[in-house]
């Protein structure tokens, strides 16, 4: 079967879960699978219909409604603004983990930092992920003086104490 110009919501025992939004999409039965040569923009939605995340792709593949392929330039946006680039993505939905082997950056909102490396792995909102051979960036201010991690200012240098014999008359 194929399909153009679909914007389609998938539900999940009744709750929307998902939606897809895709130019074309083709579904084979044997083996099963769904490909989105085109593109794809998918949105991932909790209980309460906030949206956890979105993904958009240049390529997606889903085998047996299970697990997807991701492809191309592959962008996800997490609930806490964390914009994750690469070049492939994989998700088991069953197992709820996401994952890739490629190279990956990882940008904070708001802030330059950055996070990169290769195998990726995630829990399936994004929140909780982990990268092997990594390396980051972290833009550091210091015209407003030095801060702990948390931002609160570091006390002060007291000075070293006098050596008090030095300074006894003779």
């Amino acid at each position: 079967m194929t399909s153009h110009g679909i914007s389609n919501l998938i539900s999940d025992s009744g709750i929307i879960s998902y939606k897809i939004v895709a130019e074309d999409w083709f579904i084979y039965n044997e083996p099963q699978k769904w490909t989105f040569l085109k593109g794809l923009f998918l949105e991932k939605f909790d209980s309460t219909f906030h949206i956890q995340w979105h993904v958009q792709s240049d390529t997606a593949y889903c085998h047996n409604n299970r697990t997807w392929e991701l492809r191309g330039r592959v962008v996800v946006l997490n609930r806490d603004g964390d914009l994750f680039e690469t070049e492939e993505l994989f998700w088991d939905m069953n197992e709820h983990q996401l994952w890739n082997t490629v190279f990956m950056t990882i940008t904070k909102p708001g802030t330059e930092q950055q996070l990169q490396g290769y195998n990726f792995r995630s829990n399936e909102q994004m929140t909780d992920y982990h990268i092997t051979n990594s390396a980051g960036y972290t833009p550091v201010n210091d015209s407003e003086g030095s801060s702990n991690a948390d931002g609160t200012p570091m006390p002060e240098q007291a000075p070293a104490p006098e050596n008090r014999r030095s300074q006894q008359p003779r």
